[in-house]
């Protein structure tokens, strides 16, 4: 909406801007940037190194300073300590990969996230506060988006020189989640395993959707240079981020009207760490994949069907409820100390839906074990599960396509 209250949130603006100013400048004088030289067979490449100051050691010492040149509420403080940290850790993980120079990050536009300690919400109205007893307050009942928000909760609003952002959110509910749903990504699949049977989401579409823009965009930069299809490439570069979107958002959506008040268990998979290991032709594969955000569109969608994600480390997933870990490279995963068999993705899925629910692994063999977690529903006849019941599951596989 746009900012009706110039005159009174130029002053928050400007002495905030000052604080943070002050802080940014405070620690920028105790980071240190160090710089060595690294042999890569014949070629040496210079490795930079920052390090920020701990912000436990210095939080105190600053907050003090601060509040010396402070004229707004103490919590605007602490909240441009904040942001200072939030500036050098972006400024950091650029610099460190050489995408930025080694000179301190400038300020162009400030503005302010207000707090939640900082702003009180009366009817279709905020008060802000700027100093004690001196209030900005911010009014969206004329609005075109007034029905739209009620019933749901105000968020951090955050205040611009032209334009004020209200971020509205569902209130998250006050129960457990019933169900649980652990993920394993793949190339062409999710394999899911809930408790009761496994899953399989077919992402064949979403691959040839990347698969396609791809040679699109190969044929074009033949002749880039020479005719000017620049603006052109950019033009299919947007066209395919946003049907990757359009696909994930529809995919989600399925998947939580097929699963609501769900507990998702997802891998927190790292990309760079995968092309390392992986040959040419496998990492291309894997640079078509949109794992993360399917994830991060997952993770905010889910309150809004009572649903929460958690995210779980990946490694030797592939492993059995004995703790064997299979080094052959196949589709199959075969336990060679106890003869268990199952498909290598699926095994994955139940080893990410153990990690969740904090189920050990056994040493008196391979049976799966697994006693579905339910929340409050009854659990009077719930019976391990063997490997011949895990393999009749095998067979039992679901495909979903979302079109």
């Amino acid at each position: 909406m746009k900012n009706d209250k110039k005159e009174e949130s130029r002053v928050l603006l400007e002495n905030y801007k000052v604080l943070l100013h002050k802080a940014l400048d405070w620690l920028w004088e105790r980071t240190k940037v160090e710089r060595k030289e690294v042999k890569k067979g014949k070629k040496v490449f210079t490795k930079i190194k920052i390090t920020l100051p701990k912000k436990k050691e210095v939080y105190k010492t600053l907050r003090d300073e601060l509040e010396r040149i402070n004229v707004l509420a103490s919590h605007y403080v602490d909240k441009a300590i904040n942001d200072a940290y939030s500036i050098l850790r972006s400024w950091k993980r650029r610099a460190e990969k050489g995408k930025a120079s080694l000179r301190k990050p400038r300020l162009k536009k400030v503005y302010v996230r207000v707090k939640s300690t900082l702003r009180k919400v009366e009817g279709e109205s905020v008060r802000i506060t700027v100093r004690p007893y001196e209030y900005i307050t911010f009014s969206w009942s004329h609005t075109w988006f007034s029905r739209r928000v009620k019933g749901l909760e105000l968020g951090e609003p955050i205040i611009k020189e032209d334009i004020v952002y209200l971020p509205f959110r569902y209130k998250l509910p006050l129960f457990t989640p019933l169900d649980f749903l652990a993920i394993d990504s793949n190339l062409y699949t999710l394999d899911a395993y809930d408790g009761e049977k496994f899953v399989t989401f077919s992402l064949k579409e979403l691959y040839s959707i990347k698969f396609g823009m791809e040679l699109k965009r190969s044929k074009i930069q033949r002749f880039a240079s020479k005719h000017k299809g620049k603006a052109l490439l950019r033009k299919y570069s947007h066209r395919e981020r946003n049907r990757v979107l359009d696909y994930v958002h529809k995919f989600v959506n399925e998947l939580l009207e097929m699963y609501p008040i769900t507990m998702f268990a997802v891998e927190k998979l790292n990309k760079q760490e995968m092309f390392r290991d992986a040959s040419d032709k496998l990492s291309k594969k894997i640079s078509k994949t949109v794992w993360r955000t399917i994830h991060r569109v997952l993770k905010y969608k889910a309150p809004l069907y009572g649903s929460f994600v958690k995210e779980v480390n990946p490694h030797l997933t592939s492993k059995s409820r004995c703790g064997w870990v299979s080094r052959k490279v196949g589709r199959t995963f075969r336990c060679e100390k106890y003869g268990f068999t199952l498909d290598r993705q699926l095994n994955a899925s139940l080893n990410i839906y153990l990690k969740m629910c904090g189920f050990p692994h056994i040493r008196d063999g391979c049976g799966l074990g697994v006693t579905p977690l339910k929340g409050r529903r009854g659990m009077s006849g719930a019976l391990p599960r063997d490997s011949g019941e895990a393999q009749r599951l095998r067979i039992d596989i679901k495909y979903y396509e979302i079109l």
